[in-house]
């Protein structure tokens, strides 16, 4: 048994340094490389070959200075009104599910942008334990190796708002007609509505719900103001 395990365990341990030193690596290089895909792209596409139902992934890089301040601070208002402040996890809304379904309530989500930046650059979807230990890895380096601009960028230029429709740009144009640095406050707010759920809700013809969630995030914008995205 000895024998055994010793050989397996050196194996272990080196691949356990691999996978850290490879995802260092990686993140360094997207902390100054435009993001042409993602690895919930490549899911999609391989999904839709599956299924034998055609998808064109539409999807254009569009640096910080060309992306809307109003879908910065829409994304922020409905994900994460604390991104500027925490280091990846945002602990207040993590206590606040984990009470929640302790008193009978359905699980909230606690993701911070960091960690949805972290998934779905690198990782698959789903709400495996696995999938959970890997993002909080790649969301505290990203939290260490990048800017918080950095992060936002990232993640307005990667999201999912539609089926096949990735990234602010690409969602601008399919929605409204117009480019990422051109949106409302209104027309940010409600791309920011349709992420919960971006393939089944439509930021053009939103739903009653939809359109009232939307309501509330510029409600939240106001309260924050364009002023808050200084905090980055």
């Amino acid at each position: 048994m000895r024998n055994w395990w010793r050989p397996l365990s050196r194996l272990l341990l080196r691949a356990t340094l691999a996978f850290a030193l490879g995802s260092v690596v990686l993140v360094l290089v997207f902390r100054v490389v435009p993001v042409f895909g993602s690895m919930v792209m490549l899911e999609r596409e391989v999904s839709s070959w599956f299924s034998g139902e055609p998808l064109d992934i539409q999807q254009r890089w569009r640096p910080w200075d060309e992306l809307s301040d109003n879908a910065k601070l829409a994304v922020i208002a409905a994900e994460d009104q604390r991104f500027p402040d925490h280091h990846g996890f945002d602990l207040v809304e993590l206590k606040r599910a984990i009470e929640s379904a302790m008193n009978g309530g359905s699980l909230r989500g606690a993701s911070t942008i960091t960690q949805q930046t972290a998934k779905n650059l690198f990782l698959w979807t789903g709400r495996d334990y696995v999938r959970k230990v890997f993002e909080a890895w790649f969301a505290t380096l990203m939290e260490l190796l990048w800017p918080k601009e950095r992060i936002l960028e990232v993640y307005l230029n990667i999201v999912e708002f539609d089926r096949g429709v990735f990234g602010l740009e690409a969602a601008s144009r399919h929605y409204f007609g117009v480019g990422a640095d051109q949106l409302s406050a209104a027309q940010a707010a409600r791309l920011a509505a349709v992420l919960p759920n971006p393939r089944e809700r439509s930021a053009s013809h939103p739903g009653p719900r939809t359109a009232r969630h939307a309501a509330w995030i510029q409600r939240q914008m106001n309260n924050l103001g364009l002023g808050y995205l200084e905090k980055l």
